[in-house]
């Protein structure tokens, strides 16, 4: 399906330059300033209006009336162009998580994402994102999952049988206040097709079988404001933000839950809103998903810009979940792919959100 990731090197010569600036495939830089930059803004009254919400959400739905770009039968849970998202990241989550591409992979799936919005839905602004300490004592109160027509939905249905998340064997963390299907809100009729699926497979390195298949059903909640607040607050952010390299950097974002406290805040965000978007393999199913992962692209963003001499093009870890050696260390030589959502590229040339094909900052 040409959503795998590629192991060879570009020899062709492209680099970047002593600045830090990529350069574009025709070797020429964009010319990207601050005042012309796409700004990528919070999801709140005072950064995003409420008719710029239901505007953002509008092209999310459109979204999922176009068309899949995969042939026909191939990927059967795939019925529009929002589910071929969704796809692309099953179909690459043991290489793109846990591993040296984590941050660099995301971050053209969250740009892929913005562009499809604008050029396939007319969508005119940026791809918002979810500032985690703010909300992080009261999820069910935010803008993001109140609820409202200008939110992302918000909890689900109480579900006495969801019990609580087993972070590891012996070691769980509460249950939040819903667990069944979301009860109103912009998407209380979206479907996920594809999954449940189980998280224990990505350790072992396995595929989840027939993972293709068409498993609709509705879109779960389970607001939890005891994660969020544990693992989303203003301590967590800085302690991410005060990472001396990136080897620290990964791990205090996406490191396994061999403690609590290790969690991270990427796993946190996640598991804060249920099932569906602690799917390991398909939580992209989630709208919330493209916020959350802004934030992350978000953070990893300011933490380079601290010091970008020695941060810019800072890699760390192979290309395979758990940073197994099974494959080499990434590099800004390695190449990347999204199958059918977008060019495969050179690691080199998404390391600048302002530069390269980029031209985005966060306000």
């Amino acid at each position: 399906m040409g959503a795998s990731i590629h192991r060879d090197t570009d020899h062709d010569g492209h680099g970047h330059d002593h600045d830090g600036q990529d350069h574009d495939h025709d070797g020429h830089d964009h010319e990207c300033t601050r005042r012309s930059a796409t700004v990528r803004r919070e999801w709140c009254v005072g950064a995003m209006p409420k008719h710029e919400r239901r505007e953002y959400i509008a092209a999310v739905h459109c979204l999922k009336r176009k068309p899949s770009k995969f042939e026909p039968g191939v990927v059967p849970a795939a019925k529009s162009l929002y589910d071929d998202f969704v796809a692309v990241h099953i179909n690459n989550t043991l290489s793109v998580h846990t591993s040296g591409i984590f941050l660099v992979w995301h971050r053209e799936f969250v740009h892929l994402y913005e562009h499809a919005l604008r050029t396939e839905c007319d969508y005119h602004g940026s791809q918002p994102y979810w500032d985690w300490p703010r909300w992080a004592h009261d999820l069910a109160g935010s803008p993001l999952f109140d609820g409202s027509d200008t939110s992302l939905s918000g909890d689900g249905a109480y579900n006495a049988s969801q019990g609580p998340y087993e972070i590891k064997p012996g070691v769980t963390l509460p249950r939040g206040t819903g667990g069944g299907c979301v009860l109103g809100g912009p998407f209380v009729n979206h479907t996920v097709n594809f999954g449940p699926f189980d998280t224990a497979l990505a350790f072992d390195l396995e595929m989840p079988p027939n993972w293709q298949a068409d498993t609709s059903r509705c879109l779960v909640r389970d607001l939890n404001t005891h994660i969020s607040s544990r693992f989303g607050n203003q301590q967590v952010v800085d302690r991410l933000l005060n990472g001396c390299n990136i080897e620290e950097f990964q791990s205090n974002l996406t490191s396994f839950p061999t403690t609590l406290e290790g969690f991270g805040p990427h796993g946190g965000g996640h598991l804060s809103l249920g099932n569906t978007m602690a799917d390991f393999f398909a939580s992209p199913a989630d709208p919330a998903f493209y916020l959350h992962h802004a934030q992350v692209d978000r953070m990893y963003t300011i933490w380079q810009q601290i010091d970008p001499e020695q941060r810019r093009y800072a890699l760390n870890g192979t290309l395979t979940f758990g940073y197994k050696n099974v494959t080499p260390e990434a590099t800004v030589d390695t190449i990347l792919d999204w199958g059918v959502l977008g060019k495969p590229r050179r690691i080199g040339e998404i390391m600048n959100p302002m530069g390269g094909d980029y031209c985005y900052r966060y306000e």
